[in-house]
């Protein structure tokens, strides 16, 4: 009989208790928190991204900017010319961004003859894919800048001012034409003109490659 109320006891207690959570419950609020409380770390790692660091910069060349000037002269004044004298464009505005890379930093990966001729072309056959396939609508352009990008890396001809060179050939509604006049035949000009003039300075040598 003792037992028996003893027994009775127990139970009692028991329902009396609250019921612990499950281990799995614990788990789920533990990994729940530690989310929450590494919110704010991964935050200022992101805008710790934007901040930069402070640099020294270099005292600029004068000389060296000089000859950068001049060069990029004579390159846009002579396929300027020689658009008029061929009756032909030769002419667009990415160019004047290649002068930048082929007079002011011809030492770099993306000045060089391959990736000019190479970049210039390539963006142009996209671009010009994509306006003769799908139109002229804004998502059009955005494809054929992206696809530009993603093909001048697989090839080796990253060029960065060909990547406007889509945009020039959509907005304008460029013919197929375009692709030779004023594309190809300006961008070997302007290799040539910065052959001829980048190797006339004793501290400067172009190319550092062809292919």
């Amino acid at each position: 009989m003792k037992s028996h109320f003893l027994n009775l006891r127990r139970v009692e207690l028991d329902q009396s208790l609250p019921a612990s959570p499950p281990r799995r419950f614990k788990a789920n609020n533990i990994r729940r928190f530690v989310r929450v409380k590494r919110w704010p770390q991964r935050w200022n790692n992101y805008v710790g991204k934007m901040r930069g660091t402070p640099i020294q910069l270099p005292q600029p060349n004068y000389k060296y900017v000089l000859w950068s000037w001049l060069g990029a002269f004579l390159a846009i004044a002579t396929t300027g010319y020689s658009s008029a004298i061929a009756q032909a464009p030769m002419l667009i505005a990415p160019f004047g961004a290649t002068c930048v890379l082929a007079f002011a930093a011809p030492e770099s990966p993306l000045a060089q003859p391959r990736n000019i001729v190479g970049g210039h072309c390539l963006a142009s056959l996209i671009g010009l894919a994509c306006l003769h396939l799908f139109g002229s609508e804004a998502w059009v352009m955005a494809l054929a800048v992206a696809t530009a990008i993603g093909c001048m890396q697989l090839t080796h001809t990253l060029h960065p001012p060909a990547g406007a060179d889509p945009l020039v050939i959509i907005m304008t509604g460029a013919s197929w034409k375009f692709f030779f006049t004023p594309v190809l035949t300006g961008s070997i000009l302007l290799v040539l003109c910065a052959v001829v003039f980048n190797n006339l300075a004793e501290d400067r040598k172009y190319p550092k490659y062809w292919l």
